[in-house]
């Protein structure tokens, strides 16, 4: 946590900040979850195009001089392939992750809700962070029909009728019970608890 978050939650600045230096102490020899799913995704396609690739080797062997041309052709044309493939999915994986960060800094109460109504299709990352998603976060912080969707520091108001206190309620003096209406006897009984009818 950072210092401004420690104080937030109510500690002096002066533990705030031995707190947040032994946090950033103690997290150095951690990884961003990005990059090691990064990793992690590589080192998994890797064992896999390593299999693959062995068994092309293996098949290649049984290939003649003319064909083995048109075979490694197909082969060089199946790797730019999958090497594109490969590149789209580390970018996807780091796409996610920034929108998931900047969604949880923005305290959506359901990320994959306020996901869905992100404009993603073309997202482009900007060093972390995707280009563009600040704003359109804001945007829906700001905008009436989702603003909901976020914790905000400030209550949110209801706006209508106010409903009454109950301190208007009255029942005709000049009815008997057995004249009154049933709300009118609702009010009657409420006013006088033991009455009888």
């Amino acid at each position: 946590m950072t210092k401004e978050q420690l104080i937030a939650l109510g500690l002096d600045e002066a533990t705030a900040t031995k707190i947040a230096a032994a946090s950033a102490e103690e997290l150095k020899g951690y990884v961003i979850k990005s990059e090691h799913e990064k990793v992690t995704t590589a080192n998994t396609q890797l064992e896999t195009d390593i299999k693959t690739r062995d068994k092309q080797l293996e098949e290649l062997k049984k290939v003649d001089a003319a064909g083995m041309q048109k075979k490694i052709e197909e082969l060089q044309e199946t790797n730019k392939t999958t090497t594109a493939e490969f590149e789209a999915k580390i970018k996807q994986i780091q796409i996610d992750s920034a929108v998931t960060t900047a969604l949880t800094g923005a305290k959506a109460k359901n990320l994959k809700a306020v996901r869905a109504l992100l404009d993603l299709d073309k997202a482009e990352l900007d060093g972390e962070t995707v280009k563009g998603l600040a704003e359109q976060i804001k945007k829906l912080q700001d905008g009436e029909d989702t603003k909901f969707l976020f914790d905000s520091a400030t209550p949110t108001k209801f706006k209508g009728v106010k409903p009454p206190d109950g301190t208007d309620k009255k029942y005709p003096t000049d009815k008997k019970p057995s004249e009154m209406t049933y709300t009118e006897l609702c009010v009657y009984m409420e006013a006088n608890p033991g009455a009888e009818i």
